[in-house]
């Protein structure tokens, strides 16, 4: 097993648990996973989860709400209408008050 097969699955354990309606960030998640620095490599390991039905990977985006990660969806459009459906706002790409949105592993979670 690689190095970092160990690490996308962490990542994914907390991609699983973000509420509905809610986001968090590259950077957050890695943070939480102990890899502070390491917002990249989440990011490569949502790349690598096409195909997982039940991980919510549309409530994960960069640190200014911004949503970086749509283009990997099957439609451009789709992360966008898949966050507005659970209520949160989009516009130009980005989540409209974040803050509000926002849901810190490290906060919700013990390791």
């Amino acid at each position: 097993m690689k190095s970092n097969d160990n690490f996308f699955a962490q990542v994914y354990q907390v991609v699983k648990l973000i509420p509905l309606g809610k986001v968090t960030t590259y950077g957050a998640i890695a943070s939480y996973l102990g890899s502070k620095g390491s917002a990249r490599m989440v990011g490569w390991a949502m790349n690598a989860s096409h195909g997982m039905k039940d991980l919510p990977a549309h409530r994960v985006v960069n640190r200014n709400g911004l949503l970086t990660g749509k283009n990997h969806f099957s439609s451009p459009n789709l992360m966008q209408a898949l966050l507005e459906k659970e209520g949160v706002t989009v516009e130009n790409n980005t989540i409209i008050n974040f803050e509000n949105f926002f849901w810190d592993p490290a906060k919700a979670l013990e390791l």
